[in-house]
């Protein structure tokens, strides 16, 4: 009986996670293409390795105050306006910025307001998902999209192996606008329909009667946002210059550059579902299914700066963001769709993101200008303490509730 009264449930989350997935697929492709082209880019002469440096830091940077103040405003607001216009204007900026190369100030600055509207999209969907799905169902809507995330790393891949780097940005940026019309046409529609609706929470007051930020702290918050920075890095700039990485450190050309990257994000784009099988097979135990993460990256990170064959380095640094990029997913996938009943699903989903992209922002910069003064075997190391301090924050204080 209660399969059958499920199925009406599964179903309606079988509508918004695929009109959100959809949606982060077109965010994610969009967000990954400077790295994707930025071995091209730098060949041509159209920008140097500073310049892009600092092109992605502008963009983590606005992306991550986007973050932060879309995701305050994403709990008042409804999904559709805010994803909608957020998807449409980041497209607009995509286009222009690829005929904008001759004027450094200006790309800068419209790449910038690129991640500024793509900030727009997380936030809200997550609270719309949180609030308009049961439980068990909100896990599988959230691995959905953040399986979209990280496929989105191959798409650009293909995208800069077989168009010029000024027709990938174009791609995209028709990819945004088509996406952010569409969503607004179809969350209109579900919400005639009954299958999205607003404010579908019980507000929980702290325990020891404090306002919103105690209800977070008592929710882990601290633990949840050096998750946040440290996985941040890895997920967000480790892969940004994993094209450079290929083509500096293990002297493949631009083109195979960009071809194993594709392959390779690909493999990585598979971590959402690994990282609930791990989920599921230690009893949902979210805090131990990181602390298992944080471990595998840190070995596999040590493997990476020790081994020198080509092919090998490539697997076992395939293998270290997977690893990370597990412990994300808890983060993203779980952790904050709980947050459901604190009725701040939107505005701490978009604190998170923005310690995340902060601490990409600086160390996409600090990455840039470290690889000419320590190399890029030194940098591995510095992946590995990240790792290390990972599963520091991640080791167990107390007896504590699986979120």
């Amino acid at each position: 009986m209660s399969v059958f009264k499920l199925k009406p449930e599964a179903r309606k989350a079988i509508m918004i996670g695929s009109m959100c997935s959809l949606s982060y697929l077109a965010v994610y492709i969009a967000r990954n293409t400077l790295g994707a082209v930025a071995p091209q880019m730098t060949e041509t002469g159209a920008f140097t390795t500073e310049q892009i440096g600092t092109l992605s830091s502008i963009y983590f940077i606005t992306y991550a105050f986007g973050q932060l103040i879309n995701g305050s405003i994403g709990d008042k607001i409804k999904a559709k306006y805010m994803i909608s216009f957020g998807l449409i204007m980041a497209g607009v900026c995509n286009g222009l910025f690829a005929s904008l190369a001759g004027t450094p100030m200006l790309a800068y600055a419209t790449y910038g307001l690129s991640g500024f509207f793509l900030s727009m999209i997380y936030g809200p969907m997550t609270k719309v998902v949180a609030e308009n799905t049961e439980p068990i169902y909100t896990t599988r809507c959230s691995l959905g999209y953040t399986f979209a995330s990280f496929v989105g790393s191959p798409m650009a891949g293909v995208l800069a192996v077989f168009l010029a780097w000024r027709g990938v940005f174009s791609t995209a940026s028709a990819a945004l606008l088509v996406m952010g019309a569409f969503c607004f046409a179809v969350f209109s529609l579900f919400e005639r329909r009954g299958i999205i609706k607003y404010g579908q929470y019980r507000k929980q007051k702290s325990s020891t009667g404090g306002g919103s930020i105690k209800v977070l702290i008592e929710h882990r918050i601290i633990k949840f946002t050096l998750i946040s920075i440290i996985t941040g890095v890895v997920r967000t700039t480790v892969v940004f210059w994993l094209p450079t990485y290929l083509s500096q450190h293990l002297g493949f050309s631009p083109d195979t550059a960009a071809l194993l990257f594709t392959v390779a994000t690909f493999v990585i784009s598979m971590t959402a579902f690994v990282a609930v099988f791990i989920y599921e097979r230690l009893k949902r135990n979210m805090d131990l299914t990181i602390l298992l993460a944080f471990c595998s990256a840190a070995v596999c990170f040590t493997m990476v700066y020790l081994m020198k064959n080509p092919a090998v380095n490539i697997v076992f640094m395939i293998m270290a963001i997977m690893s990370s990029n597990c412990a994300a997913s808890m983060l993203w996938s779980r952790y904050c769709p709980s947050l459901r009943d604190t009725g701040m699903v939107s505005g701490a989903t978009g604190f998170l993101d923005f310690v995340s992209y902060m601490s990409a922002s600086a160390s996409s910069t600090i990455f840039a200008n470290a690889v000419s003064v320590i190399g890029w075997g030194n940098l591995i190391l510095v992946w590995l303490g990240l790792m290390i301090a990972g599963i520091v924050v991640a080791l167990p204080r107390k007896k504590q509730k699986n979120a």
